[in-house]
């Protein structure tokens, strides 16, 4: 298979972990008989000191060119003065909203081996704890009208959901959970937010004509990020809107002990999407050799299964991290005091265990 991937490594660590995923994808074309070709894409800080803005449109326009996107991270204190519009995030949300990544999933899964990572009490996770958290990008209050008032004491943030939003993320999550326990929670506000109510009546309404083999339950946002550190085994595939599964996502990131170690796509309908470790650019750490590589690889093991439907290929990613865990190797963010390998040494090891 020939496969076309725009790199976008951004700031900080962000060319550091990319480095390493290509590395993998390198050794993984070679092993399984495929080509690879690669174009680098600025966007975020390095953008604006480049361009004066976050994303290009001959950076989106090039991303929209390929068949899939691996991005590192974007951002740092460097540009904590631009003013909102004009801030390396926007590089993501512009990415996003261009195009069409309406779905963000983000795995948490504890690793037996860094079970002593996590912060939560052994009885808590003694079982294991596996979630996917399922996310709508495009909607929301983050996409929504927003301003001050004209002496700027004032300021909104609108959010809105359409029918036809809700749907299509909610078929996500469904499919989703079919592959997985087959159970669905959706997590909102809907005792305060209109739009809530309108994402129960809408996945209801889905649930039952669609949907009857998946079980279905509900819980309020405030109450869902209590129980995800009070009893995470209980659930399956949390289906949420934007900024609340911003929130959960990451809370659900550290119970698994390391947000180093954690992956996420970002799709839209067709097999398109963007990848991408779940943590930030880190830019105390960059170029130092320190950055644990493991999420962006996962999130290249990602990319082959979910673009190019290439199961064996990310099980043998998947596997060679395991490989690299259970024999004692730790980076630095993961090693509790003891020894650790580098970003390269980690990344090195990795490619060797592809098989």
């Amino acid at each position: 298979m020939e496969m076309k991937i725009a790199l976008v490594p951004g700031d900080g660590i962000g060319p550091d972990i990319v480095r390493e995923a290509v590395r993998v994808l390198d050794r993984v074309a070679s092993v399984y008989g495929h080509s690879i070709s690669y174009r680098t894409i600025d966007a975020g800080g390095v953008s604006i000191d480049k361009y004066g803005i976050p994303l290009t449109d001959d950076a989106l326009e090039s991303a929209k060119e390929a068949d899939a996107v691996l991005l590192g991270a974007v951002g740092g204190p460097k540009w904590d003065s631009c003013p909102g519009n004009k801030r390396p995030e926007r590089a993501l949300l512009g990415l996003r909203s261009g195009l069409g990544l309406f779905c963000n999933f983000r795995p948490a899964a504890i690793y037996p081996e860094l079970s002593d990572a996590s912060p939560l009490k052994k009885e808590i996770i003694s079982d294991g704890v596996d979630l996917l958290v399922v996310r709508e990008l495009t909607g929301g209050i983050y996409f929504g009208e927003k301003g001050r008032n004209d002496d700027g004491t004032e300021a909104f943030d609108m959010m809105r959901y359409s029918k036809q939003e809700i749907e299509r993320i909610s078929r996500k999550a469904f499919e989703s959970a079919r592959k997985r326990r087959g159970h669905v929670t959706l997590v909102d506000k809907a005792n305060v937010l209109e739009t809530s109510r309108l994402w129960r009546e809408t996945v209801s309404a889905l649930a039952a004509k669609e949907y009857s083999d998946v079980e279905l339950d509900f819980m309020y946002v405030d109450n869902a990020s209590m129980q995800l550190v009070r009893n995470p085994r209980a659930f399956d595939v949390i289906l949420t809107e934007n900024m609340f599964g911003d929130i959960l996502s990451d809370e659900a990131s550290m119970i698994t002990g390391s947000i180093g170690m954690l992956a996420s796509a970002s799709l839209r309908e067709d097999r398109f999407g963007m990848y991408e470790p779940i943590h930030g650019s880190a830019p105390d750490i960059a170029g130092q050799n320190i950055a644990n590589p493991i999420a962006t690889i996962l999130s290249a093991g990602m990319m082959l299964r979910y673009s190019f439907s290439l199961d064996k290929e990310a099980d043998a990613i998947d596997s060679a991290v395991r490989s690299f865990l259970s024999d004692g190797y730790r980076t630095k963010d993961i090693a509790s005091g003891g020894e650790w390998v580098g970003t390269d040494e980690a990344g090195k090891i990795i490619e060797g265990r592809i098989s």
